[in-house]
């Protein structure tokens, strides 16, 4: 507390004249590994983050098909019976009772049909976080000594060809 007065410090610290995180000229070998491990956890960083925002669309994707699914079951379990018992007796007029309300029933199952369709067909265009597979990939060929000499980059592009998205 002696070196200060009302907060301000009487000394005054130096500014270093050399950035400190410039690269050396003769980097040691625990500098070279202290780099390596901060790019290698930065690189595994990235590609959570990558997977996690692939993973999040594919959510979405999923819930919009599983909310089509429920409106199919609402329908199918709730469907609006009054409006349905007058369409069957409004056949009634026309056809048996029987076949009026086998039309009607018909009816519902294709409503029903039809939605339960359109929410297969959402969710089946879900796929796998392909992009960070590829990086992995890629990043695996670029870890493996020797691995860049070699046609790694037409593997990728095989893979990346897979429609299961695994």
């Amino acid at each position: 507390m002696s070196d200060r007065r009302d907060g301000v410090p009487t000394t005054v610290t130096s500014i270093p004249l050399v950035d400190p995180h410039a690269p050396k000229d003769n980097p040691s070998l625990g500098d070279l590994v202290k780099d390596a491990t901060t790019q290698v956890s930065t690189l595994v960083r990235a590609e959570v983050e990558l997977a996690r925002a692939e993973i999040t669309a594919d959510v979405k994707k999923g819930l919009t098909g599983s909310v089509l699914f429920i409106a199919a079951l609402v329908v199918l379990f709730y469907s609006t019976f009054f409006f349905f018992f007058f369409l069957g007796s409004l056949l009634e007029l026309w056809l048996p009772s029987w076949a009026s309300y086998l039309i009607v029933f018909s009816l519902m199952v294709l409503t029903t049909g039809a939605l339960a369709f359109l929410g297969f067909l959402k969710v089946r265009k879900i796929r796998g976080p392909r992009d960070t597979i590829a990086t992995v990939k890629e990043a695996k060929v670029a870890l493996t000594p020797g691995g860049d000499r070699t046609s790694g980059q037409a593997s990728i592009r095989s893979a990346s060809s897979d429609t299961s998205g695994w």
